[in-house]
């Protein structure tokens, strides 16, 4: 059974007795505040600081037992902000020890943190505070972090990211670098990630290079190299041409090329990195049970599978396909107050690389899957309650996540019939 967000908040209250310790955390880099509470918010004993090692760990603990001896107490749950990323060597280190850590909202404590003093006044003591108090009235949530494969996939697809980054911009450097010195070499080669342009780059990048190699040594080079394809004596000509009317610099070539090299150098590595990272990725996707059958939809590769299951983790770990909308931030917000009915969005509060991955995707699938594009079609074109392309396609990643969701969690095969369904399939007809 489904249960509300009130029922829920009343399951987390109810967790907490007059036999728990509360205790808030503000966590930093280097050293941490802890502070007690009783289940009516009566702060116990002193705070505590403690340092983020395995010692300040231990001393927290100490201080939590004997805190829960003298007050009769008999668990503990221990609250976090989860700001940075400076908290999941503590998490991992009091779960192994039986201490429950549960996360509070960074929002809450910044717009809840004047209730007691009526101050906007911020420190790690008076942030300790406001979290043991967001604890004790339930609005906490019960974090869980990837585990084995999931883990391990959420590492890699985040590095991927990373390096993706730094390619995309060690290629817009070379960009510049060709506006600057060689300008019409794009219109020789459109795209200059071929292997012959990176040849040519390489081995006679400027105008002058090129002139004074002339285009017999062009072509040679191109076939030393086992270029075969769509370059010959017509490319090299045509080079040849636009690098005697070049307008490009002729001051600083020397560093220049220099400058060139290294860009080149860094764009291999790059590419390199993220070839291999993908073959690790590959070997761990064919671990997950239903990955496959994820990918057996048309449009969905490797990339977006890993990318989603990094994201969502085990989905065994989830009822049903709505929990993994609210976790991308794509549940609907309502903003009304009395008469006034103010514009519907997403929440945004959730996995912002997971709404990201599914938003491309369903930028693919409304392109080229035809039951996503007839999908789009009718959302934004049917007679009552039309939707704009952007809500359309908010609503077409909430139907990629529920597909995606039944073929993982039962590992069935795409079908294109009866992803629509006899019911939207009637809209359909209807709206043809």
């Amino acid at each position: 059974m489904k249960l509300n967000q009130s029922s829920k908040q009343n399951q987390r209250i109810e967790r907490i007795s007059d036999t728990t310790l509360v205790i808030g955390t503000d966590i930093a880099k280097h050293n941490h505040v802890a502070r007690a509470f009783n289940y009516r918010g009566i702060e116990l004993g002193k705070r505590c600081l403690f340092q983020n090692d395995e010692q300040g760990l231990l001393n927290l603990l100490a201080w939590a037992e004997s805190l829960k001896q003298e007050h009769g107490m008999s668990d503990v749950i221990l609250g976090v902000e989860p700001t940075g990323h400076y908290w999941f060597p503590m998490f991992h280190f009091l779960k192994g020890r039986g201490v429950q850590v549960v996360l509070v909202n960074p929002h809450h404590v910044k717009k809840s943190k004047e209730l007691d003093d009526n101050s906007p006044t911020k420190n790690d003591i008076k942030d300790a505070k406001v979290v043991g108090k967001l604890v004790i009235d339930g609005r906490y949530t019960e974090p869980q972090l990837p585990e084995g494969v999931y883990a391990d996939l959420r590492v890699l697809m985040n590095q991927r990211d990373r390096l993706c980054g730094d390619l995309n911009r060690v290629k817009g450097r070379i960009h510049n670098w060709l506006d600057r010195f060689f300008p019409e070499y794009t219109q020789v080669f459109k795209d200059w990630e071929g292997k012959a342009s990176l040849i040519t780059l390489q081995h006679f990048p400027l105008p002058q290079d090129v002139v004074n190699i002339g285009e017999t040594s062009i072509v040679a080079t191109w076939k030393k190299n086992d270029v075969k394809r769509a370059v010959g004596s017509k490319r090299a000509q045509l080079l040849y041409r636009k690098a005697q009317k070049s307008i490009g610099l002729t001051e600083g070539v020397t560093a220049a090329k220099h400058e060139l090299a290294m860009y080149l150098e860094q764009y291999a590595m790059l590419c390199r990195q993220i070839e291999q990272l993908m073959e690790l990725v590959e070997e761990l996707v064919k671990q997950i049970p239903g990955a496959s059958h994820m990918m057996s939809i048309p449009c969905i590769g490797l990339i977006t599978v890993a990318g989603f299951l990094a994201e969502v983790g085990n989905l065994s770990d989830y009822d049903h396909s709505q929990q993994i909308v609210r976790h991308a931030g794509l549940s609907l917000r309502e903003n009304s107050s009395g008469e006034r009915k103010g514009q519907t969005t997403i929440s945004k509060r959730g996995r912002c690389r997971l709404r990201a991955l599914l938003f491309r995707a369903a930028l693919t699938m409304v392109a080229k899957n035809p039951e996503f594009r007839a999908l789009h079609l009718y959302f934004t074109t049917r007679r009552d309650n039309p939707l704009k392309k952007k809500q359309s396609m908010i609503a077409i990643c909430n139907k990629l996540i529920r597909v995606l969701f039944e073929l993982g969690s039962k590992q069935k095969e795409y079908d294109a019939r009866k992803v629509l369904g006899p019911y939207r399939e009637a809209q359909l007809q209807a709206t043809a």
